[in-house]
Parts: structure tokens; C-alpha cells; sequence
């Protein structure tokens, strides 16, 4: 049940605030949306967005609730950011960034996206960054402007060597679908049973392990053949005694194919308080980042969870992450940067490492004295299993009764108990992404560039944000519960059926130049040159033996340009 106080449920902790939004893209489309749905008014207007903000503005215009001077936080929303490469939409910014490159490197060359996948990771980041600014007047900051980009999401890697090809499989009676399991010896059990040979397992199991990070899927053709010579059902059959998730890979017209969408995208819901009020503490006159003095405990693996916990620590917050005695085995999946996974390092550089073994009573009561001091905690476990840990909601808030409880998951309540894993590629092929993400023609397969991941981990930064707002103003605690579902909701409601607007279905290219509006933008075919390149250094990171996007927002004084 929402927690009322002073009028603000905890589903909308932007009651009361108003908006003025400027332009016409996706992103701010879907930042509007978003918006909303927080509670806030928004007014749009037929006039062009300020320079700096091609792809749109966002303005702060009414904030009754919160003590503030002239300025009021506003957003600009670009193409390039701090790319020094001219781009104009959604292709400009797949093709320079490397999108195309990896979406299509299991093909071969690049491909484009069919979505307004950019814009609508864009139109998250802005609300987040509004979200984040009237954040930082409530804990008593100065008034933040903020600079959206597109976010590019590329990362390291090169083709593998020929053979069968990325799922899907197709069955006996022509159904394709799509298999997950995180578990080596499930994986021989399936495929045995399957009728495959021993050598074609083995050598199956590491790339489609490695699949989340290299964005390729090699497969021998054995096993294809073994998946072909069965009809679905029993395809299923040999899947549920082996413990291995399968599902259809769905049409984006099917019937009943998601159901409407909850009430709040986040679904943010507060706590009865039983405790006296507890306030943010204050943020720093001179301080820009809106979650400094914020402390996160994340318990969370592979992608989804650990870029929510890092977004969040580009916000300013200090992150905590725990993780099992001798660490995170996602620390050795290559490819490798150093002695450490370059993909791990993308996602939790900078975030202190706490080893417990939550499975004990020691690793529990570490857990519950960090959380005791912390403003969030964050984790992305199987439905029961926090409950199962005694780190629910209920039993953190004895500790920490204003703890904003956040929770990454899979497939929400989309499906009944016992719920398939909770993957990306599940989800888009069950969810009819992986229907439009393709060219015409072409049978659906999801992306190897783990959009619902990606863009799941930006949903869940954007719901605790929100909660971080109601906590702001109701002083209690909050649950922000976001799934990959939402992300693949979120990537349907936006998808332009036929042609293309400003952002929309980008066609088929090869690796040549975009004809672009203000110039030509270059089709990136090898990653590895991107961090040479002098027009990307001022987005990019170099670590170590790897290089890394820098925060996707540039946070200033309201009264300093951007």
C-alpha cells in the first residue's frame, strides 16, 4: 500500500510538479510518458528546443514542494553528446557508436537496430536526470542542469569461428525458441538427452556462456541437428527434466502477447510508517552529483543489477557490493581486461566489494549491518529467494525502517510459478522483440546485444531514483519493483510499425557512410578504433587494458551553460 503524507503517494513523488518539454523525438516522447506517470504535469509546447538540445528539453517550471532560488532543474536532450561527431537521429548515433557493429557482429557485419532503441534509453536518462535534480533540491542542493546523451553501447569482442550460429532452434514442427540455463552440467544433461554428442556439447557450452559478453553465439551444427530432430513438446519435456529454461520465440503480433501496463512503471510502493520521519542527508552547496552522500548496498550479478548500481554511482551515491567468498564469478568471463572480465569492469569499476556468504548466519548478520547504514539496497535474485535470505523488504526495514528496497527482475508477474530464467534473450523472444529487431524477411531472433538487459538496468536506476523522491518527501520507506518485461514493454510501445519518424525503424545498411543531415557519420566496424579516435575521447574512459563510456549526463548549476 502506498504511504500518504502530506498529500504525495509513494507511486507519484512528483505530484505537485510541472514540467515544460520542447521538441518532438522518441526520447522526449518517452520521457514525457515517464514523467507522467511520476505524477508531474507536463506541458508541451509547438516550439523548438534550445540549442544544445536537438533531441529535446525538459524544464522544471513549478516545484512547490521543495525551497529553491530563481533556477529550477532542467534537461537537454542530444544526438552526440560529448561525441565530437555530428548525428542527427537514431541511425546516426547505432552507426557511430557502435550499435550497428555489435547487433550484427554474430552476422557478421552491422546491422541496424529496427527500433528506436537509443531514443528510448535516452528518453530513461532524462527522466532520471529531471528526477535526480529535483532530488537534489530536496536535500537542500543548488538547482542542476543536465545534458542527455544518446548512450552508446558497444563493447569489446570479435566474431568466433563458423558454425551452426546463434540460437534460436528451430524444432521437428518448425516452432524456433530459445534455451537458458547458467548451469554447465544442465547444459550436458539437455543436449545428451537431445541425442548430441559429447565433443559438440562440450564445445557448445563456453560460447553460449559468453554469448551476454562477446554478442556472438558460435554453435556446432550438431546441436542444431539434435534440436531439429524433435518436436517442440518434447523438446520442452527433455528441457524441464534437465532444469533448462525454453520458450517460443513469439510473433510481435501475437494474441495476448503483454498484458496492459502496471500503473507504475516502477511499481513503487511505500510502507506504513512506523517510525518517526528520516530525512536525506543534505547535500553539499558546491556539490553536482544529486546522490553524493547516498549509500547503496547492491547484491546483484551478470547485467541488468550491476548497471543500475553503477548508474546510480555516476549519480554521486557510493556503492557497496556484495559479493560471494573468493568474488563474482562473472569476474572471469572474457573477454578479459587484465585479470578481470572487461564487461565486470564496465559495470562495477568504482564500487567497493564486501565478500559475505549470505547463505550463513555470519554472511546475513555483514548484510544487515551494511544495509542498517544504507539509503538503498538493490538486488536481482529469483522471485523467494530474498525472502528465503531474510533480506525481504519486511525483515530489512526492522534495520532500516526508510531503506528504499529495490528489486531487478525478470519476468514480473508475466508468467506463473515455476517462472522460466529471467534472461535477456528470454524475454525478447517471449515478449516479441526479438520479432522486430530484424530485417524484413528475416525469421525473429533476439539481439545478442542484450537490449532488455541494458535497458532493464536503466529502468531500475530510474524506479529508485523515483523512490528516493517519495522517501524524500514521505520520510518512509519504498519498493521499486522493475522487470525485463518492462524493458521489452517499453521497446514495444515505442516502435514505429512502418516507415520511420525522427528516430524511427532504421533500414539496412552496410558498412559505408550514412548520407547524414550536418555531415557524414561513419558505420563503425571495429570497436577497438573508437578509443583512438580523438572525436570520441571526450566520452570515453581509458582503465587499465580497457576502455569505458563515461556517465551518460553532464550535471552543471542551472545558471551555468551546459
Amino acid at each position: 500500500m502506498d504511504v500518504i503524507r502530506s498529500g504525495v503517494a509513494a507511486g507519484r513523488p512528483l505530484a505537485g510538479a510541472a514540467v515544460r518539454a520542447l521538441g518532438d523525438s522518441p526520447a522526449l516522447r518517452v520521457a514525457v510518458r515517464r514523467l507522467r506517470a511520476l505524477g508531474c504535469a507536463v506541458e508541451t509546447g509547438n516550439e523548438s528546443p534550445p540549442d544544445g538540445a536537438p533531441a529535446g528539453w525538459l524544464g522544471v517550471t513549478r516545484l512547490p514542494f521543495a525551497a529553491m532560488g530563481d533556477a529550477l532543474p532542467e534537461c537537454r536532450i542530444g544526438w552526440s553528446g560529448p561525441v565530437a561527431v555530428p548525428m542527427a537521429g537514431e541511425r546516426d548515433v547505432q552507426a557511430a557508436c557502435g550499435i550497428m557493429q555489435v547487433h550484427g557482429r554474430a552476422a557478421g557485419g552491422p546491422r541496424p537496430l529496427r527500433v528506436d532503441y537509443v531514443s528510448v534509453c535516452a528518453g530513461v536518462l532524462a527522466v532520471q536526470a529531471v528526477s535526480a535534480g529535483v532530488l537534489a533540491l530536496l536535500r537542500g542542493g543548488p538547482a542542476l542542469a543536465a545534458a542527455t546523451a544518446e548512450p552508446g553501447l558497444g563493447s569489446p569482442g570479435s566474431p568466433g569461428p563458423a558454425g551452426y550460429g546463434a540460437p534460436p532452434f528451430r524444432s521437428a514442427d518448425g516452432v524456433r525458441f530459445e534455451i537458458e540455463t547458467l548451469d554447465a552440467e544442465d547444459w550436458r544433461r539437455f543436449w545428451t538427452e537431445l541425442g548430441a554428442g559429447p565433443a559438440a556439447v562440450a564445445a557448445g557450452w563456453p560460447p553460449f556462456q559468453q554469448r551476454f559478453a562477446t554478442a556472438t553465439c558460435p554453435l556446432p551444427a550438431a546441436l542444431g541437428t539434435a534440436a531439429a530432430a524433435l518436436d517442440y513438446r518434447a523438446v520442452r519435456a527433455v528441457a524441464e527434466r534437465s532444469g533448462v529454461s525454453v520458450l517460443p520465440v513469439r510473433a510481435a503480433d501475437a494474441p495476448g502477447l503483454l498484458p496492459p501496463a502496471p500503473a507504475s512503471p516502477w511499481r513503487l510502493r511505500g510502507r506504513a510508517v512506523t517510525a518517526p520521519a528520516s530525512a536525506l542527508p543534505p547535500l553539499g552547496p558546491h556539490d553536482h552529483a544529486p546522490l553524493a552522500g547516498l549509500r547503496v548496498v547492491e547484491a546483484t550479478s551478470r547485467v541488468q543489477g550491476p548497471l543500475a548500481g553503477h548508474l546510480l554511482g555516476l549519480l554521486g551515491a557510493e556503492v557497496v557490493r556484495l559479493e560471494p567468498p573468493g568474488g563474482d564469478p562473472m569476474r572471469g568471463v572474457p573477454p578479459m581486461a587484465g585479470e578481470c572480465s572487461a564487461r565486470f569492469q564496465a559495470l562495477n569499476r568504482g564500487k567497493r566489494v564486501v565478500e559475505a556468504d549470505l547463505k550463513s548466519a555470519p554472511g546475513r548478520r555483514a548484510a544487515l549491518r551494511l544495509v542498517a547504514a544504507a539509503d538503498v539496497f538493490l538486488h536481482n535474485w529469483p522471485p523467494g529467494r530474498a525472502a528465503r535470505l531474510g533480506l525481504d523488504h519486511e525483515a530489512l526495514a526492522v534495520v532500516r525502517p526508510c531503506l528504499v528496497h529495490a528489486h531487478a527482475g525478470g519476468w514480473a508477474d508475466l508468467l506463473p510459478d515455476p517462472q522460466p530464467l529471467g534472461t535477456d534473450y528470454l524475454v525478447q523472444a517471449y515478449c516479441g522483440v526479438a520479432a522486430l529487431v530484424g530485417g524484413p524477411g528475416e525469421p525473429p531472433a533476439p539481439s545478442l546485444l542484450t537490449l532488455t538487459d541494458v535497458l532493464g538496468g536503466l529502468i531500475s536506476a530510474e524506479g529508485i531514483v523515483a523512490a528516493l523522491l517519495a522517501r524524500a518527501r514521505t520520510g518512509a520507506g519504498v519498493r521499486a519493483e522493475t522487470a525485463l518485461v518492462d524493458a521489452a514493454r517499453l521497446i514495444r510501445d515505442t516502435t514505429v510499425p512502418h516507415g520511420r519518424g525522427d528516430g524511427g525503424v532504421a533500414p539496412a545498411c552496410s558498412p559505408a557512410r550514412w548520407p547524414g543531415r550536418t555531415g557524414a557519420v561513419t558505420v563503425v566496424t571495429e570497436l577497438a578504433e573508437m578509443a583512438a579516435d580523438p572525436a570520441f575521447s571526450a566520452a570515453l574512459d581509458i582503465g587499465g587494458e580497457a576502455v569505458y563510456s563515461r556517465a551518460p549526463w553532464t550535471f552543471v548549476p542551472a545558471t551555468a551553460p551546459l
